[in-house]
């Protein structure tokens, strides 16, 4: 092993990199706050000036990835789709089996300039989770409870607030409301053959709601949906510690370009479209399974230095003053000090490992299993 593997393994450097994160993630959510004062004033300067925070925030999860531990991104499709990369407002739909499938999502988003700009339709728990929740906010991301009676008009009030969006934007959906599981999907398998739909084998059956009423609010902003669907070369099923290890994985990203006016304006229709296209993606997870490969041509987009650049900024910024206050705690001798130092230390650690959690398969949300208690 070399000394920058082994450095990719040891706590005190996850340590001091949660430390970055952490705390510059604060200092720009606290930018953020006092940004609100621009709103009534310019609103499009308003939602520049928060792409650009949100961009210092996110990019050092992406720098994880790209740098860190050297993860390669393939993106499997043809020249014409790919040159409208990060030039439209577009609709993503990407299939949700792996802790890193957003930071994944990001690494191209951040590739074709408009990671800062990326929406979401999110659960409204995130809301409050520090840094990202609060990022989130200030961006304008669209929140639901995952109940569509009381989401409904949140959420078409959220997605029509982004009609006039003044920098390219790509708004990901996760169509299956949560990330796969077994037991969701075989719960979901029997919600399908109840209503009469195929079963899918490699995903959860999709909710059409959010899919319908993300085309309807946006049609006329949003020029094309980008079907997604991410896989790992040698079966990985890789995770935010892994990657917070050094550990490299390989990805390959299957993308399809679907002009907006092709997806029917009913929705019904539109409904029926989408369950058409996830037995499309299943096919292609098939095809992947057997072949190790998606149909198409093969890019690879180079990656940016400003990721890397970024991190390195904040990390002079905060590092030099806490070794200066960590050597001077130590050289006091204060017993009270150092107790209260190492103190504030187990309490980052706390609080790093939780951020990450949030990634986890098994932290997340309990649809499905809830169905699964309503049946038994």
């Amino acid at each position: 092993m070399g000394f920058i593997a082994f450095l990719k393994t040891q706590f005190i450097v996850h340590l001091l990199i949660g430390f970055v994160f952490v705390v510059s993630g604060l200092i720009i959510n606290f930018i953020q706050l006092c940004t609100l004062v621009l709103w009534p004033i310019n609103k499009q300067f308003y939602r520049r000036v928060n792409c650009r925070l949100a961009y210092s925030l996110w990019s050092q999860l992406v720098m994880l990835l790209e740098w860190w531990s050297g993860t390669e991104c393939t993106l499997f499709s043809d020249e014409a789709t790919v040159n409208t990369f990060g030039k439209e407002h577009v609709i993503i739909i990407l299939n949700h089996n792996f802790e890193i499938d957003f930071l994944c999502g990001w690494t191209m988003t951040e590739r074709f300039g408009v990671l800062g700009s990326s929406k979401v339709l999110a659960k409204r728990e995130l809301l409050y989770v520090p840094l990202i929740g609060w990022t989130w906010y200030f961006l304008e991301i669209v929140f639901c409870k995952r109940k569509w009676e009381e989401d409904r008009d949140t959420v078409i009030k959220g997605l029509k607030r982004l009609s006039d969006y003044p920098e390219y934007m790509w708004f990901l959906l996760y169509c299956e409301g949560t990330r796969f599981t077994e037991t969701k999907h075989r719960i979901s398998m029997e919600v399908a053959e109840s209503k009469g739909l195929p079963k899918l084998k490699y995903h959860l059956l999709p909710r059409t709601k959010g899919f319908t009423t993300a085309v309807q609010c946006l049609r006329g902003t949003v020029s094309a949906v980008y079907d997604v669907t991410l896989n790992f070369r040698g079966n990985k099923n890789p995770s935010l510690l892994g990657i917070l290890y050094g550990k490299k994985y390989e990805a390959d990203m299957c993308v399809r370009r679907f002009p907006l006016e092709d997806i029917p304006q009913d929705e019904k229709e539109a409904a029926n479209w989408l369950h058409k296209l996830y037995q499309e993606k299943d096919a292609l997870q098939e095809m992947y399974n057997q072949e190790g490969v998606f149909p198409g041509k093969q890019f690879k987009p180079p990656r940016r230095p400003w990721t890397l650049l970024n991190f390195l900024f904040w990390a002079t910024v905060l590092l030099s003053p806490l070794f200066t206050f960590g050597f001077g705690v130590f050289a006091s001798g204060s017993p009270l000090l150092i107790l209260a130092f190492l103190g504030l230390v187990g309490a980052a650690s706390f609080g790093v490992r939780r951020l990450i959690g949030v990634t986890e398969i098994e932290k997340g949300s309990s649809y499905g299993n809830q169905e699964f208690k309503k049946k038994e």
